[in-house]
């Protein structure tokens, strides 16, 4: 539990000790190359720079910039760049900066470091960076695909029987010392790497799920250390992963392998090795690696593991090899997909949870309660006899009797009712690990290729009672990193948001999925449902960016773009082509279009440009008098979707997209061609959709009613606010809406200064709403409004999308230009809240609001980056009511430019640094 009190003031002393490091210049800091400290994975040619300023003084800005590479450290040192330097470049930007040197080489260290200017000429340089590249093209891989030489079986129920994954090893001599070895390497499915008798890196489940008929990712990993001079070992575990799914049909039509490249697991791998002599040596699979069967019998995403620690091959990770056990491997074609480097965020163990009871609801059959959704496996320490096999199932839930529930689990998508999930699949298919006994002491294990969701665990076999110290759960997500912060008065909204948070990390693996214990698919309109609520909270830049490839590798030859990425061949009320309806195709133009707000990101929509007209000239040739009439809707809304309304606006979206893209990149044919489309659209859905004097649009849902606000929709704006206003009085201010419609609310009432209303309608403590399901002792949030104990899941980011209301609206923090280059801090007191503080981490800097309300004043704290324009919006009675941190109104400071008063807010503009403001005479 946050102490809030007394946590949530310090990170508005860090903004102070950040942004006043004792820096008499404006400093340079936090460099980025393509969003990461110091990486050894650069595949681009031309990779982009990012730094942040710091300074003591206010109002700092960047008036120039130099920034120099070289593969030298001694130059860097000296200021010279012998690969790229920019010289004094008169400019303020300080994101994205594209490489446009010489050509770089892969497999290399370049150093780099910037030079900043600030207004007044003065200058300061940063430390020193670098970054390493990987793999620059195809050719520059010198290894082979190697697997055990098995194949599947023929039939489907075959797959359900033992399969003994396979182990790889290769012994080797170094004979000089080491000055730095790194590992490139991918394994299909899954894959774990070993250098003498030690795991390689932290990351787990790896590598990311694609689709790899067309990518396929590997990591890069330093292992400098681990390498000795003299004799060194190196081994892979594999996993069947996405790459060998099991072929039951998910809700008994799609089955995975006919969707997707599969195949049996193999690996390809080198380790580049660089002496203190300074010559090189590469080890690579090839041939002359060996392989044995290893412990691990069974294993998949959905139904779990079985490991058989009597099958262990005890030299695995020695130099001793039993010759008649360990085969040489075979080399073969492996995936199609080109290898790129893994830039996302690895898959980790981020936690440890420790259950909070067990109890045991039949003789012999115990259940832990770990206190948490969340998604990952557990892990236990037993001690037992030779060939005891303990058997752990995990549920989101209990039944009334105590016994574990999984109908919220992927059992109710394989094999339920009337679902048949194909032959061999079992009677019910538990999320299921396994775990035999070697009978040697004390044994711990946990699953290594698999990942379920849940807070339950079954425990049967185990010998005697298991306690709290023999098991806990082990967390995993990709590993992100923290941006955001919020907290307030509110003990509801502060358990809503930590829910949400364990939700947004139960649903990023490689994929931002639907849900970690059923489907783990990722669902486009999932996405644009809650994109921004995850970026306020984790740094999503490079996780966002594989998303868009993923949709863009699965682009239909048509143009359409799929429901889900990687496509496994969802394609609900599409248009054809296995396209996907067009909510969840506007995951594709809507992430990049956010990664361009947040980021300020444009590479991505050059990326991606191409791709998205095809999109475009697709949905073009299937509307129907210029729009569309059917779609999923606002899904899981509790009102009659207005299916056609929702399809059109989802349209009039993507084309607006289409002028937004186009004039970002110069292509004025192009914007011109959209925004006469998106004219003509809008006209359509006006004629077809209003009721013309009453502001409703279609059946007047709040559903309906939003997705005209939202979208600029109505020529009738009063009345349809009127008309919304009216549907949520006839629910008792209690929502009826879908997964987008419920984001738009909140935007809608935000855009309104209604945020009241929003409060009244976001604490509502009953049914249906986020109140409910906290009361309900929920940890993480539902699928659905109603209470989901068979079927939907118990862990769903989609209606995660208040939280995005805590940043925009509570705080008030929103970019006014692309890359929060200019930020509009705008808090909106509600309801009976009396404080709220946080922070957002945005690419230029930390931004900070921390507010409160007492004795009749409105207290506001602002802290605003280096090299970032701010416009405040305080809440006021009139201008002269609001004070600065001298108790002098603002006229008299220097830092500051009054914009005047605008509604019940006071404007001000101001640059850097950090701002207090008292409102006196204030009262909402």
């Amino acid at each position: 539990m946050i102490h809030l009190k007394k946590s949530i003031p310090l990170f508005f002393c860090l903004f102070l000790v950040i942004s006043s490091r004792g820096q008499n210049c404006l400093h340079p800091a936090n460099l980025l190359c393509e969003y990461l400290e110091n990486p050894i994975c650069i595949d681009v040619k031309t990779p982009r720079f990012s730094w942040t300023l710091e300074s003591q003084r206010k109002n700092e800005f960047q008036s120039a910039y130099e920034l120099i590479v070289s593969n030298n450290l001694e130059q860097v040192h000296e200021g010279k760049g012998n690969f790229w330097s920019t010289g004094k470049t008169p400019s303020s930007k300080s994101i994205q900066v594209k490489y446009a040197g010489k050509s770089l080489q892969p497999f290399t260290k370049y150093y780099w470091r910037v030079k900043v200017y600030d207004l007044k000429n003065q200058e300061c340089w940063s430390e020193i960076n670098w970054f390493e590249t990987a793999a620059l093209d195809p050719q520059d891989w010198v290894s082979s695909w190697i697997s055990d030489g098995s194949f599947n079986p023929a039939r489907d129920e075959d797959y359900y029987k033992d399969d003994r994954m396979p182990l790889f090893k290769k012994n080797f001599r170094i004979g000089k010392k080491v000055s730095s070895a790194k590992l490139y390497v991918s394994g299909l499915g899954y894959y774990e790497g070993f250098l003498n008798g030690k795991k390689i890196g932290q990351s787990v489940l790896d590598p990311g799920f694609t689709t790899y008929g067309k990518e396929v990712l590997y990591s890069v990993y330093d292992v400098s250390t681990q390498l000795k001079k003299g004799d060194n070992s190196a081994g892979f575990m594999l996993g069947n992963g996405w790459y060998n799914p099991l072929p039951f049909k998910l809700f008994g039509r799609w089955n995975l392998r006919e969707f997707q490249q599969t195949g049996r697991p193999c690996v390809k791998a080198e380790f580049h090795i660089e002496y203190a002599d300074g010559t090189k040596e590469i080890i690579k699979t090839d041939e002359s690696w060996l392989t044995a069967p290893g412990p691990i019998t069974r294993n998949n995403v959905y139904l779990g593991e079985h490991y058989d620690a009597r099958l262990e091959q005890r030299d695995f990770l020695t130099q001793n090899t039993n010759e008649e056990v360990w085969k040489p491997v075979m080399t073969v074609p492996g995936p199609s997909g080109m290898l790129r480097s893994q830039m996302q965020p690895a898959i980790e163990i981020t936690q440890v949870v420790s259950p909070v009871r067990i109890f045991e609801p039949r003789k012999d059959t115990f259940i832990v309660d770990m206190g948490q959704n969340f998604a990952g496996v557990a892990r236990i320490k037993v001690k037992g006899p030779v060939g005891n096999t303990i058997v752990l199932r995990y549920g989101e839930d209990i039944f009334g009797d105590s016994t574990l529930n999984y109908l919220t689990t992927c059992a109710t998508q394989i094999k339920k009712g009337g679902i048949k999930g194909g032959p061999g699949t079992p009677e019910t298919a538990w999320q299921e690990d396994r775990y035999t006994l070697k009978g040697n002491g004390l044994e711990e294990w946990s699953p290594r290729f698999t990942f379920h969701g849940f807070r339950y665990v079954e425990i049967t076999g185990w010998p005697g009672k298991p306690t709290l110290k023999d098991i806990e759960g082990l967390r995993m997500n990709a590993n992100v990193a923290k941006n955001g912060e919020f907290a307030c008065s509110n003990k509801m909204l502060n358990k809503l948001h930590e829910a949400i948070k364990w939700t947004f990390l139960s649903n990023i693996f490689s994929i931002q999925s639907d849900c970690p214990g059923r489907e783990k698919m990722g669902y486009g309109g999932d996405m644009v449902a809650t994109a921004d609520a995850f970026m306020f909270n984790f740094g999503m830049a490079n996780f966002y960016a594989k998303s868009v490839q993923d949709f863009a590798n699965e682009q239909r030859p048509s143009g359409g773009i799929t429901e889900i990425a990687p496509f496994t061949g969802i394609a609900d009320k599409g248009y054809g082509d296995d396209s996907g309806p067009l909510g969840w195709q506007l995951a594709f133009p809507y992430l990049q279009d956010q990664l361009y707000e947040f980021y300020g990101d444009e590479q991505i929509i050059t990326d991606h440009y191409e791709a998205f007209k095809k999109q475009l000239d697709f949905l073009a040739s299937r509307s129907m008098d210029g729009i569309f009439y059917w779609d999923i809707s606002d899904h899981e809304a509790l009102d009659a979707k207005p299916e056609a309304l929702t399809a059109a606006a989802f349209y009039y979206h993507h084309l607006c997209l289409g002028v937004k893209f186009a004039t970002i990149l110069h292509a004025h044919e192009d914007s011109t061609l959209y925004a006469n489309r998106a004219k003509d659209v809008l006209n359509s859905i006006v004629r077809k959709f209003l009721v013309q004097g009453t502001g409703k649009f279609d059946n007047a849902t709040q559903s309906a009613q939003l997705f005209a606000l939202w979208y600029g929709l109505s020529p009738e704006k009063e009345m349809t606010m009127a008309a919304l206003m009216e549907e949520f009085k006839r629910h008792n201010w209690h929502l009826s809406t879908g997964i987008f419609s419920t984001r738009m609310l909140f935007e809608v009432l935000r855009m309104n200064d209604l945020n009241d209303i929003a409060y009244k309608i976001a604490t509502q403590p009953d049914y249906p709403g986020w109140g409910y399901m906290i009361n309900s002792g929920a940890t993480t949030l539902w699928e659905t409004w109603q209470y989901p104990e068979s079927g939907p899941s118990q862990n769903h980011p989609m209606f995660g999308s208040v939280d995005e209301w805590f940043y925009r609206s509570i705080l008030g923090i929103n970019p006014l230009a692309a890359g929060f280059e200019k930020v509009q801090i705008k808090p909106q007191p509600a309801g009976d809240l009396s404080w709220a503080r946080g922070r957002y981490k945005s690419i230029r800097g930390p931004i900070v609001c921390d507010w409160s309300i007492g004795q009749g004043k409105f207290h506001l704290k602002v802290g605003i980056p280096a090299n970032t324009k701010a416009e405040i919006w305080i809440p006021a009675k009139n201008k002269q009511s609001v004070m600065g941190a001298d108790k002098l109104t603002l006229d008299h400071d220097p830092d500051i430019r009054i914009i005047g008063m605008k509604g019940s807010y006071l404007v001000v503009e101001a640059g850097s640094g950090s701002y207090e403001f008292v409102s006196e005479d204030f009262s909402k």
